[in-house]
């Protein structure tokens, strides 16, 4: 199936195969230094933007201002004979705090939330069965707020923010961007 060219970042470096999948887990400077550290080669590339807001052509100010509803995401390219949509939607319930709404650790505010936005119904399919897995196994104590909403609109954040991390080490890291290797307790 075509995607809406609008959809997808206009400056992420992908081939005809290759597959794009858009989340939001916070600040997404972690979020896509956190991907590129664990999927290394084993990802195209990356972007950073917003997507799903309801003002066509927002300011940075505005939406962290929480003005425009727009969500802060990190599209991936990908090509799925070498990684597949189900792992990178996953891996993505492991690093970062998905019962936590509208934000990430000290990051407030809608553009915070965690989203996982689908192109078709099977990516729709695989993250709603991807979430329940990690109900069950990650989160048995605590709800899990992402939403799984359709990919409506997308524009990339400017340049500055675009590899963040990995071109300033000692930046901002949301606390919550690491890698979960047990379930969330009840305490927390």
């Amino acid at each position: 199936m075509p995607v809406n060219s609008s959809l997808v970042s206009s400056n992420i470096r992908k081939s005809p195969q290759d597959k794009v999948v858009t989340v939001a887990g916070g600040c997404f400077w972690g979020l896509e230094h956190i991907y590129k550290m664990h999927f290394k080669d084993r990802i195209v590339d990356t972007q950073v933007g917003f997507a799903n807001g309801n003002v066509a052509n927002p300011t940075y100010t505005q939406i962290c201002l929480g003005m425009t509803h727009h969500a802060e995401v990190l599209q991936i390219s990908y090509n799925p004979d070498v990684t597949s949509f189900n792992e990178l939607i996953d891996f993505f319930f492991l690093v970062h705090d998905p019962t936590q709404k509208d934000r990430q650790g000290n990051d407030i505010g809608s553009q915070y939330r965690s989203a996982v936005f689908y192109l078709d119904e099977k990516e729709k399919e695989i993250t709603e069965q991807s979430l329940a897995e990690a109900q069950k196994k990650w989160f048995p104590h605590h709800k899990i707020v992402t939403q799984v909403e359709k990919l409506t609109s997308y524009l990339d954040a400017d340049d500055y923010h675009q590899d963040y991390l990995m071109k300033n080490p000692n930046g901002y890291h949301c606390p919550t961007h690491v890698l979960r290797k047990e379930p969330k307790s009840m305490s927390i």
